[in-house]
């Protein structure tokens, strides 16, 4: 059995690098206008660097101060060819986290591996083009390692978490069900400790926490689910909503009764829901639930609580759907089918949106409007099958749940 599994390795890395180089041409040469950010917000961060500009030293930053790492790296092979490198980066890190799911191609993760190509392609070039790329790759592989290399994969999820804040939903979901908590925080303290330090050894001041606070005076993105409301007022031409781009944030943002009010409760929304999803996992943990068996629900439903009560609603958040999914996919097998048809959905939805006919989202032109609103419902129903599976979790056998661990 081991000899024709093995032969399946060639054909996935030839699957891996087709779905790549499609992602990528239609990225360079597909419709719409996927490498706005990239190539002009990266690389125009990149080419401060020149000028002694460290973005996040020297200048605040709307992204954790590491990030700057993979956004200044893709400059090496020069100005012209940063996009290009950039691909070629956030390829590699793919492939290394790639390597990791598939290793001894074993027929469970050999199926999860193809999952993640699908999801990729369905989702379309913004799942190579944005620094969420980079974070995704590296919490999959600090997920899978959790069970054999717990220090590694803690590591490594902190430092996604200070690249783009995101991951901080795996850290929260360990420290409520991890039985290994206190080492894990032990580090996760001692690795963010020293970024700060060299930050500030680097005279970054109070600017190696501006990501904390850049996002608090956002208005609300047209794309996030609580968005809708003014979308479809917007759509139906009914005075007093409208759609602006604000040039500070560099996103397009709604305008009418309300607006200002809710963007304001979004956030604090956002922390209860946050808040009773952990409760729940409290709750199961005490219950004597097996850590296998409630911390992927739970680190799916703090992601998608990210993604669902957020005003900001970038499209490439739905990639942060792959982390979740494929370690639910890894230890529970077909017992995790739903979410993970649903993460296929949101990523084509996405795709449609963004970036084939944003053009037509940005006149809130009705049809966009309500394939959008179908796209943030389906988030809601995903958030809901993750809560459900909290709720009712099964009471597993701790050492069935150890070897689902390891394996």
């Amino acid at each position: 059995m081991s000899r024709p599994l093995s032969q399946r390795a060639p054909l996935l890395w030839s699957a891996f690098f087709v779905v790549h180089v499609v992602i990528i041409l239609l990225a360079l040469y597909g419709p719409g206008n996927p490498l706005g950010d990239l190539a002009v917000v990266y690389r125009g961060w990149a080419d401060d660097l020149r000028n002694g500009t460290i973005t996040g030293i020297t200048t605040p930053f709307v992204y954790p101060i590491l990030a700057m790492m993979p956004i200044s790296a893709a400059i090496v092979l020069g100005d012209a060819a940063y996009v290009y490198t950039w691909f070629l980066l956030v390829t590699l890190f793919d492939a290394a986290a790639f390597a990791v799911l598939v290793r001894g191609v074993r027929p469970q993760r050999v199926r999860v591996a193809c999952w993640w190509l699908l999801f990729q392609l369905l989702l379309g070039p913004i799942a190579l083009s944005r620094i969420d790329s980079v974070t995704v790759p590296v919490a999959i592989i600090g997920l899978l390692w959790l069970g054999s290399r717990p220090f590694w994969g803690t590591a490594l999820l902190v430092l996604a978490t200070w690249v783009k804040i995101w991951p901080a939903a795996v850290i929260a979901a360990l420290v409520v069900v991890w039985p290994k908590r206190w080492r894990m925080l032990l580090l996760a303290a001692a690795i963010s400790l020293g970024i700060v330090v060299v930050a500030l050894i680097l005279g970054s001041g109070s600017n190696v926490f501006s990501f904390v606070t850049a996002q608090t005076g956002r208005g609300i993105q047209i794309e996030s689910p609580v968005a809708g409301i003014w979308m479809w007022l917007t759509a139906l031409h009914v005075p007093g909503s409208s759609l602006y781009y604000d040039r500070d944030i560099l996103t397009f943002q709604v305008l009418g009764p309300g607006v200002d009010t809710v963007s304001t409760l979004m956030t604090p929304l956002m922390a209860l829901t946050a808040a009773v999803v952990i409760l729940l996992g409290v709750r199961a943990t005490r219950g004597r639930a097996a850590f296998v068996t409630v911390f992927p629900p739970l680190v799916l439903a703090l992601t998608v609580t990210l993604i669902a009560f957020n005003k900001v609603g970038s499209p490439q958040f739905i990639s942060w759907l792959a982390a979740p999914i494929i370690l639910g996919l890894v230890w529970h097998g077909d017992q995790w089918r739903t979410p993970a048809t649903l993460a296929l959905v949101l990523a084509s939805l996405t795709q449609l949106v963004y970036p084939y006919f944003y053009d037509r989202l940005l006149v809130a032109d009705p049809t966009l409007v309500l394939v959008l609103t179908v796209r943030n419902l389906l988030e809601f129903v995903l958030l809901g099958w993750a809560v459900r599976e909290l709720w009712s979790y099964d009471r597993g056998d701790e050492r069935t749940g150890e070897r689902r661990l390891r394996a």
